[in-house]
């Protein structure tokens, strides 16, 4: 694997063809390009509240987001619109747990969820969102016992996703926010 600069792995990124930017081939790019770390330092913002969604880099194809996790953190159980997602773990280790809808009453918002199978990525393991079952949660568990942080490439970008409740049989729409932009923290925001 090859490790880059991420403003060189952005170019490269931003290089690929909007008709090949499928599954497959940008997976294949994670695959081989990785991001150096320490070139990360200035979209790291991390916030014992909850993980941070930071953007890198945006067009109408794709976006990139630096996401930071505390120990012990994770996402609450959500889908990504339809949009294809593809993650890779420059520091740390992230758990990912899919999930399928087993019954979905969109009049009421109610549904039921079946945790599936679960895997875990590290510097050397980049995934994906499997468009065919796209509900799943990333867990930086607490035995992992250290920070971790993944980029994120999402296309196309989305302001708000499906979040799911299992344990109250609900689901419903989040409005989607960036704690930083480009290397720059927003304003409303408090890190604690």
């Amino acid at each position: 694997m090859e490790h880059l600069a991420i403003s060189d792995w952005v170019e490269r990124l931003a290089a690929i063809r909007e008709k090949d930017f499928t599954i497959g081939r940008v997976h294949a790019f994670h695959l081989a390009h990785g991001v150096r770390p320490e070139t990360l330092e200035k979209y790291s913002f991390y916030s014992k509240g909850n993980y941070t969604r930071n953007l890198i880099y945006k067009c109408p194809l794709f976006e990139v987001l630096l996401i930071c996790w505390e120990i012990g953190q994770a996402s609450r159980i959500h889908n990504h619109r339809d949009q294809n997602c593809w993650m890779s773990v420059p520091i740390g280790r992230l758990r990912v747990q899919n999930f399928r809808v087993e019954q979905r009453d969109p009049a009421r918002g109610a549904c039921r969820l079946v945790p599936t199978d679960a895997f875990d990525m590290d510097p050397a393991r980049p995934a994906y969102v499997d468009p065919q079952a796209p509900v799943h949660q990333v867990l930086n568990r607490p035995e992992f016992g250290q920070r971790a942080a993944t980029v994120h490439v999402y296309s196309r970008p989305y302001d708000s996703c499906e979040i799911y409740q299992p344990e109250k049989g609900v689901y419903f729409d989040v409005d989607l926010h960036y704690t930083s932009e480009y290397g720059k923290l927003n304003p409303e925001e408090r890190l604690l």
